[in-house]
């Protein structure tokens, strides 16, 4: 019989996970300005690179822990499909949010750059949140729909691809937001852009889950009492 992990030991494995998460992106955009020498696409493919391969290991290692939401927005909607329970909302999304912090001042630790600081790299407009609202809502769609097997390869595929088909480098990620905004680097966000991202990332959180709804399989009376279709099982980031 499994003994249920204690939310203690999850919410530590969210925040050291978005910790991670947070050190990966904002240490691999230092790390790739550095080394490319001025080509922005360069430095966004050894972004995109590093994000990937470590967005993978960690929902595999956080996984059975936690989730592995590493997400406002995945919580959010997890609770809302009654797989988290409504009193560890909060807790999760709090320890995202500190973790992500927690993130961005460990890259810049290790580069040797100012702990504290704010961005000054200005992401908005109508293209912006357009393109934050459809990664995140493909990001949900992938989480929901993905087998529990493949989820950790086809979420971090799926980011992989939002970094260059989105003109938003695909945050689709509250947590992810608001710790970027503390890094004035070449993964940063000016604090002044961090509302608009945050509200269409939820706007497309909503938008994934009423897409994940209705590819379902409801069940239904088909002119018999007894003869019903059944939905399959898919698992999420877990």
């Amino acid at each position: 019989m499994n003994t249920p992990i204690g939310l203690k030991r999850k919410i530590l494995a969210e925040l050291l996970g978005t910790a991670l998460l947070l050190a990966i992106v904002i240490g691999s955009g230092i790390m790739a300005e550095r080394l490319a020498g001025g080509n922005v696409a360069i430095a966004l493919l050894a972004n995109t690179m590093a994000t990937v391969g470590g967005l993978y290991v960690l929902i595999d290692v956080f996984g059975p822990l936690s989730g592995a939401h590493f997400n406002p927005a995945v919580s959010a909607v997890m609770t809302l499909r009654g797989e988290l329970p409504a009193c560890e909302l909060l807790p999760y999304i709090a320890a995202q949010l500190i973790g992500a912090v927690l993130g961005a001042w460990l890259a810049h630790a290790m580069f040797g750059l100012p702990i504290i600081e704010f961005s000054g790299k200005v992401r908005a407009g109508t293209g912006q949140w357009i393109a934050e609202a459809v990664a995140t809502a493909g990001l949900l769609l992938v989480i929901l729909r993905a087998p529990a097997a493949r989820a950790s390869a086809m979420v971090a595929a799926y980011i992989g691809a939002a970094y260059w088909f989105t003109a938003s480098t695909s945050f689709a990620n509250p947590a992810a937001a608001f710790g970027r905004m503390f890094s004035d680097s070449f993964a940063g966000i000016a604090p002044s852009s961090v509302p608009g991202f945050i509200l269409a990332e939820l706007i497309g959180a909503a938008l994934g889950l009423a897409l994940h709804t209705a590819f379902e399989p409801r069940t239904r009376r088909i002119g018999h009492p007894n003869l019903i279709e059944s939905s399959g099982e898919h698992g999420d980031v877990r």
